[in-house]
């Protein structure tokens, strides 16, 4: 059907049953703040879930010393290698150690490598990267190919060698997971400097007389964190992952220091005598990494251009609007609305 306003021009109606074909290509409509960043979050129930469970990981690792009333260290051979009980909730290991004690602690160092790891691989890889994309020409060619060099090499070898000739210790593993970890974070970076330095912002700093640094930390930087907000998050699961392995293998905290790639590897002697002793952390594992990795998808909704779009049901409130203020919706493209038709209101 179709209308005629005061000026003759002849539009189409729209009906209530064409308004969810019409949402579904609206023009993008950016909503400022933190409210349109938290909605899109929310949207992504996955990643929710993960920022829930996330979040009482962190609070019984951080606060792990008040929920537990055994020490770390206490032995009770007594009630060595016991099940789950309510005096033990998640049993004991072999020297008669409460396993939710250890857990909770080896929560903290395994959730503090990871985190500090992250950040270091952050630095390197975002100093890297923006040098190299900032200057091109010989600079990008020496940094890149000194990248390629680096992700050629197994991170697991390179893991294993640093490991053996820095020895185990908490800054050990830091360091060396930082070191494999940086690569990609400069492959990200130097995308986003080299897509964003021939700007017309950056260009008219240029012309204003900003200095490079300036540019770059006041221009160029600022603009390129979400991609690396999202890699940062998605790393720490890889981080995690890291340091459980290298403490599986005999690299990482010794006895009695404990996290759970270090509880993993003790506990695979009684694998059959007392399989709690390797379920636990490895659950504590599991869920860490894919709660970290739902929040990486997550952000990464929020940071992309589509997560700003009007939802279908404020986009039906607009339209209906519209026609209540006989301001009809113009057809310009196509004839049908199911096809993915853009409508917008006629300039009077």
């Amino acid at each position: 059907m179709t209308d005629i306003d005061h000026t003759g021009i002849e539009h189409q109606r729209i009906s209530d049953e064409n308004l969810d074909a019409l949402a579904l290509d609206e023009e993008v409509v950016e909503i400022p703040g933190w409210k349109r960043n938290w909605r899109t979050f929310r949207k992504n129930r996955p990643a929710v879930i993960g920022l829930i469970v996330l979040l009482i990981i962190l609070a019984a690792a951080i606060f792990g010393p008040m929920l537990s009333p055994y020490d770390t260290l206490e032995q009770d051979l007594s009630s060595r290698l016991q099940g789950p009980s309510l005096a033990h909730p998640m049993g004991t290991d072999e020297l008669g150690r409460d396993s939710m004690t250890r857990i909770l602690a080896g929560g903290r160092v395994s959730l503090g490598v990871a985190a500090l790891a992250t950040t270091f691989a952050l630095t390197i890889g975002t100093l890297v990267g923006s040098l190299s994309g900032f200057y091109g020409r010989w600079v990008d060619n020496v940094l890149m190919r000194f990248t390629d060099l680096a992700l050629s090499l197994p991170d697991l070898f390179l893991l294993i060698l640093a490991a053996s000739l820095l020895g185990p210790s908490f800054t050990t593993m830091v360091i060396i997971i930082g070191l494999v970890r940086w690569m990609n974070v400069a492959r990200l970076t130097r995308g986003s400097f080299m897509s964003l330095r021939e700007r017309e912002f950056v260009l008219s700093a240029r012309a204003s007389g900003t200095r490079t640094r300036g540019i770059i930390f006041k221009h160029l930087l600022p603009n390129s964190l979400s991609p690396l907000i999202v890699a940062g998050t998605l790393g720490v699961a890889s981080a995690i992952i890291a340091e459980s392995t290298l403490s599986f293998l005999g690299l990482g905290l010794q006895p009695p220091a404990s996290s759970w790639g270090t509880m993993l590897r003790n506990a695979q002697q009684q694998i059959f005598t007392n399989p709690w002793a390797a379920v636990f952390p490895g659950i504590m594992i599991f869920l860490t990494v894919v709660s970290v990795n739902f929040m990486g998808d997550g952000l990464r909704d929020i940071f992309d251009p589509a997560g700003t779009t009007l939802s279908k049901s404020r986009f039906r409130r607009r339209l209906r609007g519209l026609r209540d203020d006989n301001q009809p919706p113009q057809l310009i493209a196509g004839q049908n609305p199911s096809a993915g038709i853009r409508y917008k209101p006629v300039d009077q």
